[in-house]
């Protein structure tokens, strides 16, 4: 007789009634029947706490007010009771602080990017984690789609042959008016240097596109050149912006990553071009992967448990059949599945086939590098050695 797998109990912080992100998290954990919600403290006031409880069906005694009574008041029950994993999905600027009181109290994190607002905040989360016995897991919720896993194993098997040059790019429009002045709380904390940091844009989405496109191609980002703007009237932090990059494997390549292109939607798209062949994907047909081979014709490879073709790794993190469209919630599931196994399996710092500490790291390296492109004269700048990169295939 097969025993039953065990439910993993999750609490959350942030993601109160209003908040987009964190219904996702909580729609997305539930799609396996593999985690369920245990406690939250979903917001500051009271009464938007108090509603977003009910209507998740927690009791009152595991809803608290503010997140140091949560972590104090979960490791206080029994070991059978008590949370398994943090959940965190507030605003940039409390992402370390909650993510280290949680790791030192021995729960396992998964945290909404970027991992920090500076490296060295993340530095020193990863010096925590690492004493530790906890797993830590940050949304990067692009890596969790079949066919972005389709793509890395055909970079992979040499289906592309030497890898040239990477091209990601994600425009938004949904800032190309002054939304954070109508009191619109979400374009008014990614706008507010104390809280989303010394990065708008780029550490809001264009940390997106740079993983995206480490994780495909297997490249590691060595020096880039940036030129980051800001459209938005009165706005304090870039909006925009564009980089070229060079990689240790002597690839080239561009990004953009833009909140002010007016009419976009949610565009993250990658093309990556090597001496035998290429791959296109976007994340708003994400069931398509296009494949471009050196003198033959190009063929289109579709997501679904029953298409040829595809490889393990795309099939596991596939549910339906062909034709039956996956989409953003489930990549977010496939994360949560995969953290919820290493949970079971007692397993610590990183969980297989999800993004990490390693990944927040080169985010936030990635972010500075940025940062000081812009404020500099130099033609290239390089990323800080974040000293915790491991091999791809064992971290992701």
């Amino acid at each position: 007789m097969t025993t039953a797998k065990r439910r993993v109990r999750m609490g959350m912080i942030g993601g109160g009634e209003g908040a987009f992100i964190g219904r996702v998290h909580r729609l997305a954990a539930a799609l396996d029947g593999e985690l369920e919600l245990v406690c939250a403290s979903f917001s500051r006031d009271p009464g938007n706490n108090a509603r977003t409880g009910e209507a998740c069906g927690l009791s009152a005694q595991r809803l608290y007010p503010d997140w140091q009574s949560l972590i104090d008041g979960e490791r206080r029950l029994p070991d059978d009771q008590r949370m398994d994993v943090l959940v965190v999905v507030t605003p940039n600027h409390l992402h370390v602080p909650i993510s280290q009181a949680a790791l030192e109290a021995g729960f396992h994190v998964f945290c909404e990017k970027p991992a920090a607002t500076t490296l060295e905040e993340a530095r020193q989360l990863a010096a925590t984690l690492d004493v530790g016995t906890s797993l830590y897991g940050l949304a990067h919720t692009y890596l969790g789609y079949p066919m972005v896993w389709q793509a890395r194993r055909l970079v992979r098997d040499g289906e592309l042959g030497r890898l040239r040059k990477i091209h990601v790019e994600y425009p938004q429009g949904w800032l190309s008016t002054n939304l954070e002045g109508t009191g619109n709380k979400q374009a008014g904390w990614r706008t507010d240097p104390a809280i989303a940091g010394a990065s708008g844009c780029m550490a809001d989405i264009g940390t997106h596109a740079f993983g995206l496109a480490e994780f495909i191609s297997g490249h590691h980002v060595t020096e880039l050149c940036a030129a980051l703007g800001t459209h938005g009237e009165q706005r304090r932090l870039d909006d925009d912006g564009d980089a070229l990059f060079q990689t240790a494997e002597g690839a080239s390549g561009t990004l953009m990553a833009s909140q002010v292109c007016t009419g976009e939607e949610n565009a993250l798209k990658i093309r990556l071009y090597g001496d035998r062949g290429a791959l296109e994907w976007q994340q708003m047909e994400p069931n398509t992967l296009v494949h471009r081979r050196l003198d033959e014709p190009m063929r289109v490879l579709r997501a679904g448990i029953d298409q040829p073709g595809l490889a393990p790794e795309a099939l596991e993190r596939l549910r339906l059949p062909g034709g039956h469209p996956e989409g953003y919630l489930e990549a977010l599931a496939n994360l949560y599945r995969d953290f919820a196994d290493a949970v079971r399996r007692g397993e610590h710092g990183a969980a297989a086939g999800v993004p990490g500490m390693e990944e927040g790291l080169r985010g936030m390296a990635f972010i500075e590098a940025l940062l000081k492109s812009q404020a500099g004269t130099s033609k290239w700048t390089s990323l800080e050695d974040t000293s915790q990169r491991h091999d791809a295939e064992t971290t992701t």
